[in-house]
């Protein structure tokens, strides 16, 4: 299977063309983030068959050349105060200088999906397209990532990510939980809840190649 098949078959249902109209009217009357072609990139630089890892956000980024499908990452210079604490964690958690340049592509290359549960937003408006129908699509991501026969582990930051929690009951996955890493819960317990020595103390256990969370 490909992500292609999946989203192929999500395109047919009720919901979806709800969600499909919705989406190119917000595209054609307001500025929208990420760049149309850019909606689906995690599912691009992720291959089906190589998820070993979902990280979960709310909806993208929504100022101007920040956004470009990958949840926390960016193609600019100036990084969001969420990237700026994970890079901090990762610095701590694993105890190495982290190249701090925003772009996460080299994760999503490696298994790791990167996924908001809201894969588009209007300019200036965060979760403004959240009833639209894409938590209905994420959700069904998650079901079939739920659904795959090998460890895969998910790392939810901050409630709602969480409540996704209520979608996964594989016994062979592995949920990672903890504050969101915004300025406003990060020192919550965010800070030091090292996920990604976590993350890949586990993957190694299993039999499953590392992330090298660092370029």
């Amino acid at each position: 299977m490909e992500w292609k098949d999946f989203i192929d078959n999500e395109r047919n249902k009720e919901y979806y063309l709800s969600l499909h109209e919705n989406v190119e009217k917000e595209y054609e009357l307001y500025t929208c983030y990420p760049k149309y072609n850019e909606i689906y990139n995690a599912f691009k630089f992720t291959k089906y068959n190589d998820v070993k890892v979902v990280i979960l956000g709310q909806d993208p980024y929504h100022e101007p050349n920040q956004a470009h499908g990958l949840a926390f990452s960016v193609l600019c210079d100036k990084l969001p105060p969420s990237l700026i604490n994970i890079y901090k964690e990762m610095e701590f958690d694993l105890n190495v200088k982290v190249n701090q340049d925003g772009n996460l592509e080299y994760l999503a290359r490696q298994g790791v999906l990167l996924l908001n549960t809201c894969l588009t937003v209007r300019k200036g408006m965060a979760f403004s397209h959240k009833d639209y129908g894409w938590m209905t699509f994420t959700d069904n991501v998650i079901k079939e990532i739920n659904k795959m026969d090998r460890p895969i582990v998910f790392i939810l930051w901050g409630a709602p990510s969480q409540k996704k929690k209520a979608l996964l009951n594989n016994p062979k996955h592995f949920i990672i939980e903890s504050p969101h890493p915004s300025p406003l819960s990060a020192y919550r317990g965010f800070f030091g809840s090292k996920p990604f020595s976590k993350c890949n103390e586990f993957l190694v256990k299993n039999g499953v190649e590392p992330i090298k969370w660092v370029k």
